[in-house]
């Protein structure tokens, strides 16, 4: 399991970002921050601990610190829309909250939504779409009021009875016992060699497995093959590679653990439904456009 090193402004516990590319690309990770994830465009698969859901338009999901968890994108196709994602995420310090308000009446209802996120928490119809009004909100503050604002919404979300815990307490990454310690461990093993060749027999070997029961105990805990679990991860990493645009595409396809151009552009293709080049290209062309029309952006896609 990767675990996500998230970067803040100086001296600041609140990050709020406008995500919009082609589709999610980041792997089962998790973080000491909090999270709050509102989805305005995309769907597919949302993976919260042992928790896995359809997500779309709409989607809000508060996650705990240090909780596992990762979206994937439907393919291209698969479900009649299209598959580029605009999202806001908002990210906070676990600390933006201290223990001390627990002391102060004001902030109690807060205090006890944080302790449900640990199992993640998402939101339903009728609230989310004042919380989807409030999070774009967040976008065009700064300051003062952005954090002002941020406390209302975490004030909102906590009286709102309209809600779902997601995660089973069993599989919460703190209180995971033998069965969880393995499956971090063999997570942790493949998000740290996955650039290189490794095989279902080295893997088996570190979790102390035979190679038969380990691809059956892995299929059942991810819900996918390992070749495949790998494939996408690479994929997932040459995405980070392509849109960074640091690198040639035959760098990026022996950078992310390919050992051939032609592999890494059949299976590239496969699971995102375009080229290495086409992927970047678009990327670069809609971050253009974002960047000559940014008015335009706030006055459609975020519509009060």
């Amino acid at each position: 399991m990767m675990h996500e090193q998230v970067s803040f402004a100086p001296l600041s516990l609140l990050k709020v970002k406008w995500d919009d590319f082609p589709h999610f690309t980041y792997p089962w990770h998790f973080h000491s921050e909090f999270e709050i994830v509102y989805i305005l465009k995309s769907s597919g698969k949302r993976f919260v601990a042992d928790s896995v859901e359809t997500y779309q338009e709409g989607d809000i999901t508060l996650l705990g610190s240090n909780l596992p968890h990762f979206w994937k994108s439907d393919n291209p196709g698969e479900s009649g829309l299209e598959s580029r994602v605009n999202a806001i995420v908002v990210q906070f310090h676990k600390d933006f909250f201290r223990e001390e308000i627990q002391f102060y009446p004001e902030f109690h209802a807060i205090n006890e939504l944080l302790k449900r996120s640990s199992k993640g928490i998402h939101f339903s119809h009728p609230a989310n779409e004042k919380m989807g009004k409030m999070m774009k909100r967040l976008l065009k503050l700064d300051g003062l009021e952005r954090i002002l604002h941020f406390i209302k919404l975490m004030d909102y979300m906590a009286r709102s009875e309209h809600y779902r815990i997601l995660a089973s307490k069993s599989n919460v990454l703190e209180e995971q016992k033998e069965v969880g310690q393995r499956l971090d461990k063999i997570l942790h093993f493949i998000t740290t060699n996955y650039q290189r060749k490794i095989s279902e027999e080295e893997v088996a070997n570190k979790a102390g497995m035979a190679t038969a029961a380990f691809c059956r105990y892995f299929k059942e805990k991810t819900g996918k093959g390992f070749s495949h679990f790998v494939t996408e991860m690479r994929i997932g990493y040459a995405c980070k590679l392509l849109i960074e645009n640091n690198f040639s595409i035959s760098q990026i396809c022996f950078e992310s653990g390919f050992n051939n151009i032609s592999n890494f552009n059949r299976r590239f293709k496969r699971q995102t439904g375009c080229t290495p080049g086409t992927y970047q290209q678009q990327f670069i062309r809609a971050n253009s456009e974002k960047m000559i029309s940014a008015g335009l952006l706030f006055g459609s896609s975020l519509k009060l």
